[in-house]
């Protein structure tokens, strides 16, 4: 026996096996793309608008050194001055949820308020690490996502 010390949510997002009656349900980081660059806010956008091009991506996370998201970049910075820091042109804070959410939850809640529009084969979502633990959603929500929404049985959906 192995007492595992990071807990449900972080064994959850570490792909580990779960057991119980969530046990099947998709959560977030199933779906999350992994491959958004990210980089710091005193990094030259030069530098960034580089690394990001070559990554076939033109936006990116502005994570602090614990890897906490401040912001982003959007396509309309790499026309800036390549010496400016990125905090200079990063959009600040933009809305997280935890990978070890339910994915049905975590789609739910956004299409009520708005921020998630989903097409019938399409929906999305993004993760830059599971390090700090963070997802980017909503804006990012159109450039993310290359899944389908889980598809539930009545029988198994949560009362």
């Amino acid at each position: 026996m192995h007492d595992y010390a990071g807990g449900k949510a972080d064994w959850a997002v570490h792909g580990l096996p779960l057991e119980g009656r969530t046990a099947g349900r998709r959560r977030v980081i199933d779906v999350a793309r992994k491959d958004i660059p990210t980089c710091g806010p005193r990094e030259r956008l030069g530098d960034v608008r580089g690394r990001v091009r070559a990554a076939g991506h033109d936006v990116c996370i502005v994570v602090n050194e614990r890897g906490i998201v401040l912001g982003r970049l959007r396509r309309d910075c790499w026309e800036r001055e390549a010496e400016a820091p990125t905090e200079d042109c990063m959009e600040l804070g933009p809305p997280t949820e935890r990978p070890d959410k339910f994915l049905t939850e975590v789609i739910e809640r956004l299409r009520k308020v708005g921020s998630l529009r989903l097409r019938p084969d399409a929906g999305s979502l993004a993760h830059q690490s599971v390090d700090p633990l963070v997802v980017l959603l909503r804006n990012l929500v159109q450039v993310a996502l290359e899944c389908k929404p889980p598809v539930v049985a009545p029988a198994l959906r949560e009362r």
